[in-house]
């Protein structure tokens, strides 16, 4: 089981409580515990996907570091990131590319 998740009550805790206790219980607690139907790994590389093709690029970097605590490679990433440059456009894959090199490069 993931560990629990308190994003959203840290950041948002005083200033938009029900948004920060669906992030935390309904999103990561609910959706992101249900291991059996989808790993977190794969779950994880389809939110980096899915992040990447938005353009929402702020998420992406938490979700990558995520993904790479999920077990997500370099490699992998890389593929991800080369695959959907040409469904998401050349631009956002750099992008992604510059935020998984901090991610897959820190110690």
């Amino acid at each position: 089981m993931a560990e629990k998740q308190t994003a959203g009550r840290d950041n948002l805790g005083d200033f938009a409580p029900k948004f920060a206790e669906l992030n935390d219980d309904v999103l990561f607690g609910e959706v992101w515990s249900r291991e059996g139907q989808l790993s977190a790994h794969d779950r994880s590389m389809i939110t980096i996907a899915a992040l990447m093709s938005g353009g929402n690029f702020q998420q992406l970097k938490a979700h990558l570091a995520l993904g790479k605590a999920h077990g997500i490679t370099k490699d992998e990433v890389v593929e991800i990131i080369t695959q959907l440059a040409f469904y998401c456009g050349w631009p956002k894959a750099w992008t992604a590319f510059s935020l998984a090199k901090e991610v897959y490069t820190e110690k």
